[in-house]
């Protein structure tokens, strides 16, 4: 790493560094517009794929989203998801909201199941792609943003500002247009301590390259119970509604959701190396021999019941069909 690069990764308990300035943008392998600068990140890319067959393995098996550390190109060291499930989100850490409030993370507990994503506002390329793939997947589930759960948009830019973070709540529950939304998806900013804290216990990785200006990051939300509690991982910037749903209705213990969704967890279920939701084969073939049994069961019946409701012919009238 040059002397202009400095480490942002909260996840590893050293502090963000600021950008040069508030509209810095952002990458997920770091690269300027400046045509000098796209051979290092193709080759960044390149060195990626290569290594990824061979450390893929050990890395999704841990919950990281990305390979392990010692094998990653410089540049992206430190970047990536380590999974946390289970852990609890700190409630008591300081943000600021869209309208300028002063909020706790615990505002927002004790309600109803949350999404959590993480992203910077001014980013111009890979945020803007999650929060687009998130609206998209919200829009084609039947759960309501602010009735049935609650959404968190937290910045880690600690310089972006609350009105920044308004015109970005405003594009964004436009594109979802749903009544409700605007109280139950909050888009914060904060402090570097608070974001540190966060991202830190999240599992976020991140990186900022004071040389080009840019942040390094992945792309994930994160699925919470009402307590705050981290129930699901979803990676990418595309997030299968069907996913989405499912680890809602997980995250809320039951408290939404209905018997096909019951049904479909008892048939699928997340795997965290890959952050989805996955069949299991041995749950589906138990329900197709119980509907078999109950389908041939049925056939059974009906065939009794057709012969009780059949006439009985005595034995004189069954000599005199046979005759004729």
């Amino acid at each position: 790493m040059s002397r202009h690069a400095r480490v942002g990764t909260a996840a590893l308990g050293r502090s963000a560094e600021p950008p040069l300035t508030a509209a810095a943008p952002s990458f997920v392998i770091p690269t300027s517009v400046a045509s000098r600068n796209l051979l290092p990140a193709a080759c960044g890319l390149l060195i990626l794929s290569l290594l990824a067959p061979a450390a893929w393995g050990q890395g999704m098996t841990q919950g990281i989203m990305s390979p392990p550390a010692n094998v990653r190109p410089q540049s992206l060291t430190n970047v990536g998801i380590e999974q946390q499930l289970d852990a609890q989100v700190p409630a008591a850490l300081t943000f600021t909201d869209d309208t300028g409030s002063s909020v706790k993370l615990g505002d927002y507990f004790g309600k109803r199941p949350l999404i959590l994503n993480l992203v910077y506002y001014n980013c111009t390329m890979l945020c803007g792609e999650a929060l687009t793939g998130l609206t998209g997947s919200m829009k084609m589930i039947k759960f309501d943003v602010g009735n049935q759960y609650d959404v968190i948009t937290v910045s880690f830019n600690p310089q972006e500002t609350p009105q920044l973070a308004a015109a970005k709540k405003a594009d964004y529950i436009k594109r979802y247009g749903r009544s409700g939304a605007v109280n139950g998806w909050h888009f914060l900013t904060g402090p570097p301590e608070s974001i540190n804290a966060l991202t830190k216990a999240v599992g976020f990785q991140y990186q900022y390259d004071a040389a080009k200006n840019q942040y390094a990051h992945a792309t994930a939300i994160m699925v919470l119970t009402p307590q705050g509690r981290i129930s699901r991982y979803f990676y990418g910037v595309d997030f299968p509604p069907k996913d989405l749903r499912m680890g809602l209705v997980e995250a809320s213990q039951g408290k939404i959701g209905n018997a096909v969704d019951e049904l479909l967890l008892y048939c699928y279920h997340y795997d965290p190396a890959t952050g989805k939701y996955g069949a299991i084969v041995s749950n589906i073939l138990k329900i197709g021999a119980v509907l078999t049994i109950l389908l041939l069961g049925g056939m059974i019946l009906i065939f009794i019941r057709i012969e009780r409701s059949a006439p009985k012919l005595s034995w004189d009238q069954t000599k005199s069909v046979q005759q004729h």
